[in-house]
C-alpha cells in the first residue's frame, strides 16, 4: 500500500513537471500578449476565447504526455500498477474539469479530449509496463 501510495505521488509529481514543461513550450510557439495580468481571470478567459487552434491543441498534448509520463512511472513503481496509473490519470481530469469551470471560453473539444484521454492513456502504460515487468 505504501508503495503504490509513493508510486501515486512520484507519478503526479512527473506529471505536472510534464505537463508544465509542454505548456511552457506552447507559449513559446504561441506567446500571451504583453501586459497579460495571469492573476485575472477575465483577462485569460478573454485571451482563450481568441487563442489560435495550435496553443489550444499544446494543452491537449501537455495533458496526454503528462499523463503517459505520470501514469507510466507511476505503474512502474506501484505494486498495484493500474490502481496507480489511473489516480494520475484522475488527477489530470479533475485539472481540466477545474480549468473549464474557471475559464468557460475554452473550446469544448479542449475540455473533452482533456477528460476523454487520460483514463485509456493510464490503462494503457499500465499494461505496458505491466508486460514489462512481467518479462
Amino acid at each position: 500500500m505504501l508503495r503504490t501510495l509513493l508510486a501515486i505521488v512520484v507519478g503526479v509529481i512527473a506529471m505536472m513537471i510534464t505537463v508544465h514543461g509542454i505548456e511552457t513550450i506552447g507559449h513559446m510557439l504561441y506567446p500571451p500578449p504583453p501586459g497579460l495580468d495571469p492573476n485575472d481571470l477575465d483577462q485569460l478567459d478573454s485571451i482563450i476565447a481568441s487563442a489560435p487552434t495550435g496553443a489550444m491543441a499544446m494543452l491537449v498534448l501537455g495533458w496526454c504526455v503528462g499523463t503517459i509520463v505520470g501514469s507510466g512511472l507511476a505503474a512502474r513503481i506501484a505494486r498495484h500498477p493500474r490502481v496507480a496509473a489511473c489516480f494520475v490519470a484522475l488527477v489530470v481530469i479533475t485539472g481540466v474539469v477545474g480549468m473549464a469551470v474557471l475559464l468557460p471560453s475554452h473550446p469544448t473539444w479542449v475540455a473533452a479530449l482533456g477528460t476523454l484521454l487520460p483514463i485509456p492513456l493510464a490503462l494503457g502504460m499500465a499494461k505496458v509496463v505491466g508486460r514489462r515487468g512481467a518479462q
